[in-house]
């Protein structure tokens, strides 16, 4: 869809995207917060959302309208159109047990242990770093 196309749809694809990387930055801020207040589980889940945000930019971009409403990142990776390596797939798929965590009761795997919410923050922040420069 072209510029005055999205004009004339009421969409404003570059508003979407600046509105999901932002939020991106600021939750990845929030899970250093959290981290360092031990909050291990809370930080994970803001990891998570982090990323999640940052592909619904690219979402947004690549259907030039609103993401769907999902928090799995590899379908939204998908969605997107991102070609992701062997380690990134894994990595997103084990770090999508973080959302589920802070949003169902029901849903109680083992604590994470602080090296292990550091390690997958470090890992987030890579991704989100990468995913980011994909942007411009």
């Amino acid at each position: 869809m072209l510029a005055d196309e999205r004009e004339r749809c009421g969409m404003d694809v570059e508003k979407q995207i600046d509105y999901w990387r932002k939020g991106a930055e600021e939750d990845l801020a929030a899970a250093g917060a959290l981290l360092e207040k031990q909050h291990l589980r809370q930080a994970l889940f803001f990891g998570h959302l982090a990323i999640e945000k940052m592909l619904k930019a690219h979402v947004a971009g690549a259907l030039t309208g609103t993401p769907p409403r999902t928090h799995d990142l590899l379908r939204l990776a998908d969605t997107a159109g991102i070609s992701l390596s062997g380690e990134q797939r894994a990595f997103l798929a084990r770090f999508q047990q973080y959302c589920l965590e802070g949003r169902y009761p029901d849903y109680q795997p083992a604590a994470p242990s602080r090296e292990e919410a550091e390690s997958g923050l470090r890992k987030a922040r890579e991704v989100l770093s990468w995913l980011t420069s994909l942007l411009r």
